[in-house]
């Protein structure tokens, strides 16, 4: 097997030589999904892999609060939000009504959730580096050299700009947006922007927060400004003539430093809904994610798939099965740099896997985690690590009560249930031996023997008595192995049960 990927990334860079600063980054538009999660863990892994070699890089997560509101999305009031459509999202109110603006309404989840990740980025708010004047010396760059910048745009594009087009978008100091003004001259020593606007309006901006480039230029002028020299991003970026691609030359020609060495990423598909959308709705965010699933299991989820690779993300049972794999990569080593890199701090391992966690916190039902961990001791499991079984119960339960199919969910009900009422004579007869022969301490093997024993002797086909036995304890044709089940639960509860289902 070959170099993980973001060993070998980081082996590239320093190649390279010099400081490794590595940038990503989102505009907070809408819910921030696990869609965008994989950038921001694709580059933490290289950051990982990087200081692991000894090297000190440095880690920029940029806010992009200064991007425009483009449109009323369906989960806005558009009778809110209507008028403030073309603003920066750093300068209109947040959903809540709380007194945070738009940007941080939806960045303050995702900043909680990247520490819970162990991501350690330095963030960079856009509109605070706009403000500052770090980004100034780069729109007088753009602005002095537009016609060479629109040239570069047109060739890589395919695409003829407008002569009024501009580098630089002016803030209207009268209606506040992005949106509507036109650039009509420029004052660099003064460093000042004099605009138009749709509204009616016009004057001039500072150069220092009162507009920002337009993003094919921006990009690239973040580049040089933060000397970045690695970045990830997706594939929409990386087409032919599109942002890195222009952004490459415009860094290079323009701004004099070279591109970041890029890295680019595939989709992240939710389950039967396709490529997450925060304007489309159809998203599952990453702090909704935490809550069901361990931070260092997220991790795996991105960290496991080369960045060519798609990733298929179901919340319902593949996140079961995600569970599992690394669980069983804690404990064989399979894929072992995945699991290094994904691994947060020394927690021991958990021991158990966690589609049993799962059946084993819905038979302990309310009895809670002390019945789980006696139920996993009894069982033949190690339950040192009781902090880290009860975290693995918590998001058990979280995982049954929001994504788990019905399949898997099931309940031991406290009476006989209906469906049990109706039983073949040959079922009934047999739940009646049970009743009769189950004795305290039999462990799991031993009642599975036991159960085909009284099938035999009922003269009933063990599916049959199987099946009985489901619906007289849970109400259901199907459960958890019998055996295993049985042995979990009150010899004098389950007398009483199959004693009542046999008409005892």
């Amino acid at each position: 097997m070959g170099k993980h990927w973001a060993d070998e990334t980081a082996d590239r860079l320093v190649e390279q030589g010099g400081d490794v600063v590595i940038s990503t980054g989102i505009s907070p538009s809408g819910p921030i999904h696990i869609g965008n999660m994989r950038e921001v863990v694709t580059a933490d892994a290289v950051y990982r892999a990087l200081k692991g070699l000894g090297l000190k890089p440095k880690f920029y997560y940029i806010a992009d609060d200064f991007d425009n509101l483009r449109r009323v999305y369906p989960f806005l009031d558009p009778g809110v939000y209507e008028q403030h459509v073309g603003r920066p999202l750093s300068r209109i109110p947040g959903p809540a009504g709380d007194g945070r603006s738009y940007a941080d309404h939806f960045l303050d989840p995702f900043l909680t959730s990247l520490d819970t990740l162990g991501i350690d980025t330095e963030l960079v708010r856009l509109h605070q580096l706009y403000e500052s004047g770090r980004m100034t010396p780069m729109i007088k760059l753009a602005l002095e050299n537009r016609d060479r910048v629109a040239e570069i745009i047109d060739q890589m594009a395919g695409r003829e700009t407008p002569d009024h087009w501009s580098p630089f978008t002016p803030i209207c100091n009268s209606c506040g947006r992005l949106t509507g003004t036109r650039v009509t001259g420029f004052d660099s020593p003064g460093e000042t922007v004099a605009y138009t606007c749709g509204c009616g309006d016009e004057g001039e901006v500072s150069m220092n927060g009162g507009g920002k480039l337009v993003w094919r230029v921006d990009w690239p002028a973040k580049w040089r400004v933060l000397g970045v020299i690695f970045e990830p991003f997706g594939k929409d970026h990386a087409t032919r003539g599109g942002s890195y691609a222009t952004g490459e030359r415009i860094c290079r020609e323009i701004f004099g430093h070279p591109a970041p060495m890029p890295l680019v990423y595939e989709w992240i598909r939710l389950g039967g809904v396709g490529d997450m959308s925060s304007s489309k709705g159809n998203v599952v965010t990453i702090s909704e994610m935490l809550e069901i699933l361990p931070p260092e299991v997220l991790r795996y989820l991105v960290i496991r798939r080369a960045p060519k690779k798609t990733i298929s993300f179901d919340p319902g049972m593949p996140l079961l099965n995600l569970i599992n794999d690394f669980d069983d990569t804690e404990a064989a080593g399979t894929d072992e740099r995945s699991y290094q890199l994904s691994a947060l701090g020394s927690v021991p391992a958990v021991g158990v896997p966690f589609k049993h966690v799962v059946t084993v916190v819905q038979i302990a039902g309310a009895r809670g985690d002390e019945a789980v961990i006696d139920i996993l001791r009894r069982g033949g499991y190690d339950v040192e690590n009781e902090e880290g079984i009860r975290g693995r119960a918590a998001y058990a339960r979280r995982w049954l009560e929001t994504y788990a199919p019905e399949t898997v969910k099931f309940s031991v009900q406290p009476t006989l249930p209906d469906a049990a009422k109706d039983l073949p004579a040959e079922a009934v007869k047999a739940l009646g031996l049970l009743a009769e022969r189950l004795e305290p301490d039999l462990d799991a093997e031993q009642i599975h023997a036991m159960l085909y024993e009284t099938a035999e002797a009922a003269g009933a086909q063990p599916k049959v008595v199987f099946r009985a036995l489901y619906l007289a304890l849970l109400g259901k044709e199907r459960g958890p192995r019998a055996g295993w089940f049985l042995s979990t639960l009150d010899t004098g509860f389950l007398k009483q049960r199959l004693g009542e289902a046999s008409g005892q």
